[in-house]
């Protein structure tokens, strides 16, 4: 039995691991690594082993770092099924749709681009055409429901508390009569997340796979984050301003929406229009709204006795699919509050908003989310006093308020209490997805703690268990 490291191996994206067992592979994610434009176009379509020769998938979760090159593994040759959650399904259909779509814009501009120099054009790594393909590959699977990807092996998907339908992945091997229990946990969870159910521990496990992404870090309380969020939007709303919030389509918008309307209706924030300005979150939502069972127990009530009976839509809620209905907002001088992708500001919507609301000192750009170094996000968050939007300069006059503590990431304290349940048990355990600093501060804290000492595997690294 040996498991072989093909991405998320000392960083954090491209997630890919291959169990072989009984002649058989077994493919945990199939992300797409991102980092620099050359490099990752390369890495990403080149896989490091034959997609044709791999017999099932299981994808913990749709975030595009675990989901993302799953059109290019079909592509190249991939026809089995792949095992996720319905809603895991449900999401990584839109966004790879969504990335399928990235991808063709991407090779377009740089092809024109390259027209000029007498270069060949480019190429996408896959199109949206190739991206929908996937979904005929989906087999759904209930949270604790086993099945068996290949022979040998019963697997189960439990709660990671992470986004909408993410799992853990619990894997009981039999190889020749030697039993082993795997537990890959996926993208780890916080409690008192909004929406979602917490993560569920590991009971028992020989051999534990975990994520240490913020491994040298602590979150503070989410609820104390959006205490917060109150406070800037009150102040904003109070002198009739606007209130733009870039926002990841998938897992944050969300959040926030069912924030704004908890404190809308208790009358702690004033009622004022509310705005979801992007197609993909709008998309999402619906998915959201369609898997109730992944709630948690306040959402479920919250639900059962709201008067519009969903935590995502109220009176002063409209999520806009239009352009026009995007444009019509640019000319409104009320006070208002806009949640617009991207995330890091540096494509969608949230551009046209920010373009034509940051020269305003009435109105405040709300960061709710980390910001890559060098986005626009990120420049915004840093309080640079002008920044470079679609090619030309602007003034920021308007309030820049940054919120942190609303990760969808387990912080240090609970990565350690994660892994706990195991402590005597496991005989390896291996750290993935996350960078050198915090995989090491995380094993320094799990070997003090009692744990066996993790081993963190390199990139293509194999190891038998």
């Amino acid at each position: 039995m040996r498991i072989t490291f093909y991405g998320a191996a000392q960083t954090v994206t491209g997630s890919q691991y291959l169990l072989n067992i009984n002649g058989h592979s077994l493919l945990l994610e199939c992300g797409f690594f991102q980092g620099r434009r050359q490099e990752s176009y390369a890495r990403n379509l080149n896989f490091p082993f034959e997609p044709g020769r791999v017999d099932a998938v299981i994808l913990s979760h749709a975030h595009i770092d675990h989901s993302g090159n799953l059109p290019n593994l079909i592509k190249q040759g991939y026809s089995g099924p792949i095992y996720a959650t319905s809603a895991t399904a449900h999401l990584a259909y839109i966004m790879l749709m969504d990335s399928g779509h990235i991808q063709e814009e991407d090779a377009g501009f740089i092809s024109k681009r390259n027209l000029k120099r007498g270069e060949p054009p480019a190429v996408p790594l896959y199109t949206q055409e190739q991206a929908a393909m996937v979904k005929q590959y989906f087999q759904p699977v209930d949270y604790d429901q086993p099945f068996e990807p290949v022979p040998g092996v019963e697997a189960r998907l439990v709660d990671a508390g992470h986004i909408l339908g993410s799992a853990s992945v619990v894997l009981d091997c039999n190889e020749k009569g030697r039993k082993l229990r795997i537990w890959f946990s996926g993208d780890i969870g916080r409690r008192k997340l909004p929406l979602i159910r917490d993560p569920i521990l590991p009971d028992r496990a020989d051999v534990l796979m975990m994520e240490c992404t913020y491994g040298d870090k602590q979150h503070r309380d989410p609820e104390l984050a959006y205490e917060e969020l109150r406070q800037v939007a009150t102040r904003t709303l109070e002198r009739r301003g606007k209130v733009i919030i870039p926002a990841f389509a998938v897992g944050r918008t969300q959040e926030i929406v069912y924030a704004l309307h908890q404190m809308i209706e208790s009358h702690q924030l004033p009622s004022v229009p509310v705005y979801v300005d992007s197609p993909l979150a709008v998309n999402a939502t619906d998915i959201f709204k369609m898997h109730p069972e992944c709630f948690d127990k306040e959402t479920q009530e919250f639900i059962r006795t709201d008067k519009h009976h969903t935590a995502l839509g109220f009176d002063r809620l409209t999520y806009t699919r239009s352009v026009d209905e995007s444009k019509a907002l640019n000319h409104r001088k009320d006070a208002m509050i806009i949640i617009a992708a991207s995330g890091m500001a540096e494509s969608g919507r949230i551009r046209h908003h920010l373009r034509n609301n940051i020269g305003n000192p009435k109105n405040t750009v709300l960061i709710v989310s980390w910001q890559a170094p060098y986005t626009l996000g990120r420049r915004l968050a840093d309080r640079e006093k002008q920044v470079r939007i679609f090619g030309e300069e602007y003034e920021v006059k308007s309030e820049v308020a940054t919120i942190g503590g609303l990760s969808a990431h387990a912080g240090q304290n609970f990565l350690v209490e994660y892994a706990l349940p195991l402590k005597g048990r496991a005989k390896q355990v291996f750290l993935v997805h996350g960078e050198s600093k915090p995989a090491e501060t995380l094993s320094e804290k799990l070997v003090i703690a009692g744990m066996e000492k993790p081993f963190y595997p390199q990139y293509r690294e194999s190891v038998d268990v």
